[in-house]
Protein backbone atom coordinates (compact mmCIF):
# COMPACT_ATOMS: atom_id res chain seq x y z
CA UNK A 1 0.00 0.00 0.00
CA UNK A 2 1.92 3.17 -1.47
CA UNK A 3 1.48 6.12 1.02
CA UNK A 4 1.35 9.31 -0.82
CA UNK A 5 -1.09 12.32 -0.73
CA UNK A 6 -4.03 11.08 -3.20
CA UNK A 7 -4.18 7.91 -0.82
CA UNK A 8 -3.78 10.24 2.23
CA UNK A 9 -6.66 12.15 0.98
CA UNK A 10 -8.75 8.95 -0.12
CA UNK A 11 -8.37 7.67 3.52
CA UNK A 12 -9.64 10.68 4.93
CA UNK A 13 -12.19 10.80 2.65
CA UNK A 14 -13.26 7.04 4.75
CA UNK A 15 -12.59 8.51 8.34
CA UNK A 16 -14.90 11.13 7.48
CA UNK A 17 -17.73 9.30 7.45
CA UNK A 18 -18.15 8.36 11.05
CA UNK A 19 -17.40 11.79 12.04
CA UNK A 20 -20.34 12.84 9.38
CA UNK A 21 -22.60 10.67 10.70
CA UNK A 22 -22.05 11.00 14.21
CA UNK A 23 -22.84 14.83 13.67
CA UNK A 24 -26.55 13.70 13.30
CA UNK A 25 -26.51 11.61 16.27
CA UNK A 26 -25.23 13.42 18.81
CA UNK A 27 -27.34 14.08 22.14
CA UNK A 28 -30.11 16.56 21.99
CA UNK A 29 -28.99 20.38 22.34
CA UNK A 30 -24.76 19.40 21.41
CA UNK A 31 -25.82 22.02 18.29
CA UNK A 32 -28.27 23.64 17.38
CA UNK A 33 -30.28 21.88 14.54
CA UNK A 34 -28.94 24.31 11.73
CA UNK A 35 -25.82 23.82 12.99
CA UNK A 36 -26.07 20.32 12.49
CA UNK A 37 -27.07 20.63 8.88
CA UNK A 38 -24.52 22.79 8.58
CA UNK A 39 -21.64 20.76 9.73
CA UNK A 40 -22.81 17.93 8.02
CA UNK A 41 -22.97 19.58 4.81
CA UNK A 42 -19.18 21.02 4.91
CA UNK A 43 -18.39 17.20 6.01
CA UNK A 44 -19.72 15.74 2.79
CA UNK A 45 -18.70 19.00 0.48
CA UNK A 46 -15.21 18.22 1.83
CA UNK A 47 -15.42 14.49 0.89
CA UNK A 48 -16.82 15.48 -2.34
CA UNK A 49 -13.88 17.69 -3.05
CA UNK A 50 -11.04 15.21 -1.85
CA UNK A 51 -12.94 12.82 -4.42
CA UNK A 52 -11.98 15.20 -7.33
CA UNK A 53 -8.50 16.25 -5.64
CA UNK A 54 -7.31 13.05 -5.09
CA UNK A 55 -7.59 11.63 -8.34
CA UNK A 56 -6.66 15.00 -9.56
CA UNK A 57 -3.47 14.81 -7.75
CA UNK A 58 -2.28 11.28 -8.69
CA UNK A 59 -2.10 12.26 -12.48
CA UNK A 60 -0.62 15.63 -12.21
CA UNK A 61 2.32 13.94 -9.24
CA UNK A 62 2.29 10.67 -11.35
CA UNK A 63 1.28 8.53 -7.86
CA UNK A 64 -1.37 6.67 -9.66
CA UNK A 65 -1.20 2.74 -7.78
CA UNK A 66 -3.14 0.08 -7.87
CA UNK A 67 -4.33 0.13 -4.49
CA UNK A 68 -5.67 3.70 -5.09
CA UNK A 69 -7.52 2.51 -7.87
CA UNK A 70 -9.08 -0.01 -5.31
CA UNK A 71 -9.72 2.04 -2.80
CA UNK A 72 -11.24 5.25 -4.08
CA UNK A 73 -14.23 4.49 -5.76
CA UNK A 74 -14.95 2.41 -2.09
CA UNK A 75 -14.79 5.20 -0.09
CA UNK A 76 -16.91 7.29 -2.70
CA UNK A 77 -19.57 4.43 -2.41
CA UNK A 78 -19.25 4.24 1.05
CA UNK A 79 -19.78 7.86 1.90
CA UNK A 80 -22.51 8.13 -0.70
CA UNK A 81 -24.44 4.98 0.88
CA UNK A 82 -23.48 6.65 4.44
CA UNK A 83 -25.52 10.01 3.54
CA UNK A 84 -28.42 8.54 2.10
CA UNK A 85 -28.95 6.20 4.84
CA UNK A 86 -28.82 9.18 7.18
CA UNK A 87 -31.45 10.94 4.68
CA UNK A 88 -33.56 8.19 4.40
CA UNK A 89 -33.54 7.74 8.23
CA UNK A 90 -34.28 11.56 8.77
CA UNK A 91 -37.04 11.35 5.87
CA UNK A 92 -35.15 13.96 3.84
CA UNK A 93 -34.73 11.49 1.40
CA UNK A 94 -36.62 8.61 -0.58
CA UNK A 95 -36.30 4.88 -0.13
CA UNK A 96 -36.77 3.89 -3.37
CA UNK A 97 -34.59 6.62 -5.08
CA UNK A 98 -31.69 5.88 -2.63
CA UNK A 99 -32.12 1.49 -2.61
CA UNK A 100 -31.09 2.01 -6.44
CA UNK A 101 -28.65 4.47 -6.35
CA UNK A 102 -27.08 2.37 -3.06
CA UNK A 103 -27.95 -0.84 -5.14
CA UNK A 104 -26.60 -0.17 -8.55
CA UNK A 105 -23.57 1.11 -6.77
CA UNK A 106 -22.98 -2.88 -5.74
CA UNK A 107 -24.06 -3.99 -8.93
CA UNK A 108 -21.29 -2.32 -10.71
CA UNK A 109 -18.63 -2.55 -8.51
CA UNK A 110 -19.35 -6.14 -8.91
CA UNK A 111 -19.33 -6.37 -12.25
CA UNK A 112 -16.34 -3.90 -12.49
CA UNK A 113 -14.67 -6.92 -10.69
CA UNK A 114 -16.03 -9.19 -12.33
CA UNK A 115 -15.20 -7.91 -16.31
CA UNK A 116 -11.56 -6.93 -14.04
CA UNK A 117 -10.62 -10.67 -13.69
CA UNK A 118 -11.64 -10.97 -17.46
CA UNK A 119 -9.22 -8.76 -18.47
CA UNK A 120 -12.17 -6.56 -19.91
CA UNK A 121 -12.48 -3.73 -17.24
CA UNK A 122 -12.04 -0.96 -20.13
CA UNK A 123 -15.67 -2.14 -21.60
CA UNK A 124 -16.76 -0.50 -18.72
CA UNK A 125 -15.17 2.35 -17.59
CA UNK A 126 -16.39 5.65 -16.47
CA UNK A 127 -18.81 6.88 -18.86
CA UNK A 128 -20.40 10.20 -19.43
CA UNK A 129 -23.69 9.44 -17.91
CA UNK A 130 -22.17 8.02 -15.15
CA UNK A 131 -20.15 11.88 -14.32
CA UNK A 132 -23.54 13.07 -14.74
CA UNK A 133 -25.04 10.81 -12.47
CA UNK A 134 -22.76 11.60 -10.02
CA UNK A 135 -22.89 15.25 -10.33
CA UNK A 136 -26.40 15.34 -10.05
CA UNK A 137 -26.52 12.91 -6.75
CA UNK A 138 -23.76 14.93 -5.40
CA UNK A 139 -25.21 18.22 -5.56
CA UNK A 140 -28.74 16.57 -4.25
CA UNK A 141 -27.49 15.18 -0.95
CA UNK A 142 -25.84 18.35 -0.20
CA UNK A 143 -29.07 20.24 -0.77
CA UNK A 144 -31.00 17.44 1.40
CA UNK A 145 -28.48 17.55 3.85
CA UNK A 146 -28.18 21.19 4.11
CA UNK A 147 -32.47 21.10 4.24
CA UNK A 148 -32.49 25.13 5.23
CA UNK A 149 -33.86 27.70 2.83
CA UNK A 150 -30.46 28.69 0.76
CA UNK A 151 -31.29 31.85 -1.38
CA UNK A 152 -34.68 31.55 -0.92
CA UNK A 153 -35.04 28.23 -2.70
CA UNK A 154 -36.42 25.01 -0.64
CA UNK A 155 -33.36 22.71 -0.65
CA UNK A 156 -36.01 19.83 0.29
CA UNK A 157 -37.94 20.20 -2.49
CA UNK A 158 -35.26 20.79 -5.05
CA UNK A 159 -32.54 18.06 -3.46
CA UNK A 160 -35.45 15.11 -3.33
CA UNK A 161 -36.43 16.40 -7.01
CA UNK A 162 -32.64 16.06 -8.16
CA UNK A 163 -32.31 12.65 -6.20
CA UNK A 164 -35.16 10.89 -8.28
CA UNK A 165 -33.22 12.34 -11.67
CA UNK A 166 -30.19 10.93 -9.97
CA UNK A 167 -31.97 7.63 -9.18
CA UNK A 168 -33.09 8.12 -12.96
CA UNK A 169 -29.34 8.44 -14.33
CA UNK A 170 -28.44 5.55 -12.34
CA UNK A 171 -30.83 3.41 -13.95
CA UNK A 172 -30.05 4.87 -17.24
CA UNK A 173 -25.91 4.18 -16.43
CA UNK A 174 -26.41 0.70 -15.20
CA UNK A 175 -27.88 -0.26 -18.60
CA UNK A 176 -25.48 1.18 -20.17
CA UNK A 177 -22.52 -0.59 -18.19
CA UNK A 178 -24.78 -3.75 -18.87
CA UNK A 179 -24.83 -3.28 -22.35
CA UNK A 180 -21.08 -2.49 -22.75
CA UNK A 181 -20.48 -5.59 -20.84
CA UNK A 182 -22.33 -7.70 -22.67
CA UNK A 183 -21.28 -6.83 -25.93
CA UNK A 184 -17.94 -7.47 -24.69
CA UNK A 185 -18.84 -10.78 -23.38
CA UNK A 186 -21.46 -11.97 -25.82
CA UNK A 187 -18.87 -13.65 -28.28
CA UNK A 188 -16.64 -14.86 -25.37
CA UNK A 189 -16.72 -18.77 -24.75
CA UNK A 190 -18.03 -20.73 -22.18
CA UNK A 191 -15.59 -22.00 -19.36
Amino acid sequence: MPFNLPNSLTWLRILLIPLFVAVFYLPDGWLPKHSINLYATAIFALAAITDWLDGWLARRLNQMSAFGAFLDPVADKLMVAAALIVLVDLQRAGIAASLIIIGREIAISALREWMAKLGRSGKVAVSMIGKVKTTVQMISILLLLYHDALLGLNTQWLGRWLLDIAAFLTLWSMLHYLHMAWKALKNEPAG
